[in-house]
């Protein structure tokens, strides 16, 4: 069993953020693993030891491999990976790369997937459901248009069948659209993606902590990856940011004493601001 995960180093939810020349602004002291990545992490680790502890694989065997498109600073990202214990961690990166849109991230992280396919199968690629700074939701979408795979997106239950033909392995996952919940299952090799709802992500012991730190993180080039640089970067990218403003300052709390009127003061609160 081989799964790739594909992750994304974001500035820190809790950092102030912005934009320059179009871009978001990714310093290493503010940037961290997309948190809902961790998810997606946390249920290709399950399945590799789900799978040994059947027996369908040895101990010793299952790779969870992490990918991640970024500059140097993405190694933060993918050591947080390691400290939850993946095995082998990739980082795609160039200045080209710069600037990519949705469409130009599937393109490069498909392009990682079909090149750890040529090394050995990969039967499963998982993602968390969306990255914390775009928050666009669907380049697990995408990732399974390039790569030709079926795609099953916003799992909230996993489960790998147990295969009723031993060369066919089967995906079965359970999500909850609305008020609707769908059981959708597809064929392996696929693409699959997890809400946070999905598990709830393991805490790194000590040892992996350590181990991480100096574990080696492969660095690969579109050239490597033989990409054409037009389907990625600024010249490839298919979006465009026009504008950008700060976000607006919130306005000064508003404390109304109550002596006896208070109702009144809240009822015209929401009158004023359209709430009712």
């Amino acid at each position: 069993m081989r799964i790739v995960v594909t992750a994304k180093y974001v500035p820190d939810i809790n950092t102030e953020r912005g934009f320059s020349e179009g871009r978001v602004v990714r310093t290493a002291g503010e940037g961290t693993l997309n948190e809902l990545d961790e998810n997606a992490i946390e249920a290709a680790l399950r399945i590799v030891e789900a799978e040994r502890a059947a027996g369908r694989i040895g101990p010793d065997e299952g790779e969870v491999v992490v990918v991640t498109m970024a500059g140097p600073d993405g190694d933060v990202a993918l050591r947080k990976a390691f400290q939850l214990g993946v095995d082998r961690g990739i980082r795609v990166s160039d200045d080209a790369l710069a600037g990519s849109d949705y469409f130009g991230t599937a393109a490069v992280l498909a392009a990682a997937v079909r090149r750890l396919g040529d090394e050995a199968p990969v039967d499963l690629v998982v993602t968390g459901m969306a990255a914390l700074d775009g928050l666009g939701s669907v380049v697990p979408t995408l990732l399974g248009a390039e790569l030709g795979l079926p795609t099953l997106n916003l799992a909230k239950k996993v489960e790998l069948a147990e295969p009723a033909d031993p060369g066919q392995r089967v995906l079965t996952i359970t999500r909850e659209i609305d008020d609707v919940t769908e059981s959708l299952t597809a064929p392996l090799p696929a693409v699959l993606s997890v809400t946070d709802g999905a598990n709830q992500p393991r805490f790194p012991g000590f040892k992996l902590i350590m181990a991480a730190r100096s574990k080696e993180i492969e660095v690969w080039s579109p050239a490597d990856l033989g990409l054409d640089p037009a389907v990625a970067g600024s010249a490839g990218a298919r979006t465009e940011t026009l504008t950008a403003a700060p976000r607006p300052a919130r306005p000064e709390v508003e404390l109304v004493t109550d002596k006896g009127e208070g109702g009144v003061a809240l009822a015209d609160f929401l009158i004023r601001n359209d709430l009712v």
